[in-house]
């Protein structure tokens, strides 16, 4: 399994929010590139950034901050927040990203992530935002009332690098992985799925990995290991159990 790290930027730093309140973010790091080259230094193997300004706004909003981690790290990004045409996606490749995520998109425009994944195949992601069973976009502010699986399925074959599924209810709140959201993905769908929101600690990681079925192919570290109560280590060692 894969761990990625996040990087979530409001204002240019480094923020954690809860459930995607932007009224509860904390700040943890002024400077992201920093953080990114902390969690590098680590022994992580990607990182998980997301331009939380820009998934409302519906454009890049803290692209020198982003452009700061790129030139900060070697290790491969993945991206999103305010991804919602072609060119959006041309520029954060020719940046140097390694996968775009595209959510907002994803719903309103299908036909554009699947044309995206045949002209960068692998490097674009479908980000799958659930609350209360429910698919929400524009930042987590619009309930679209569709259900994950059937956003996922329509990407299926399309050359999707990862469908990257968020339980926002749990988001930022530390209550712990609800492994059957993940899972019940995982399971419908041949996209590797990354699993976040909710992590609380390394049994989480380790309840992924053991539950039966479909392999979930990665999972998103926040607040749990901003606060200290999951040891980057400690994570990566039950990560490749």
């Amino acid at each position: 399994m894969i761990l990625y790290p996040a990087i979530d930027l409001k204002d240019g730093k480094c923020v954690r929010v809860v459930r995607g309140d932007f009224a509860t973010a904390t700040v943890f790091n002024d400077d992201p590139a920093a953080q990114a080259r902390a969690w590098a230094k680590a022994g992580f193997s990607w990182l998980h950034v997301v331009d939380l300004d820009g998934s409302v706004a519906g454009r890049a909003v803290n692209d020198a901050a982003v452009g700061k981690i790129l030139a900060a790290v070697s290790i491969p990004v993945q991206l999103g927040g305010g991804v919602r045409s072609m060119a959006d996606i041309e520029r954060w490749i020719e940046a140097g990203v390694s996968r775009v995520i595209v959510g907002t998109a994803a719903v309103r425009d299908p036909d554009l992530v699947k044309a995206a994944a045949r002209r960068w195949p692998e490097q674009i992601a479908v980000s799958v935002d659930v609350r209360g069973g429910r698919v929400a976009i524009e930042g987590w502010t619009e309930e679209t009332g569709l259900d994950a699986a059937s956003v996922a399925r329509r990407f299926e074959d399309a050359g999707v690098g990862a469908l990257i599924v968020t339980d926002i209810d749990r988001d930022g709140a530390q209550l712990g992985f609800n492994i059957e959201v993940f899972g019940a993905i995982a399971d419908q769908v041949g996209i590797p799925v990354i699993a976040a929101g909710g992590l609380a600690s390394v049994a989480d990681i380790e309840r992924l990995i053991a539950r039966p079925g479909t392999p979930v192919a990665g999972a998103v570290l926040g607040r749990a290991l901003y606060a200290g109560n999951i040891e980057p280590a400690e994570a990566l060692t039950a990560a490749r159990c």
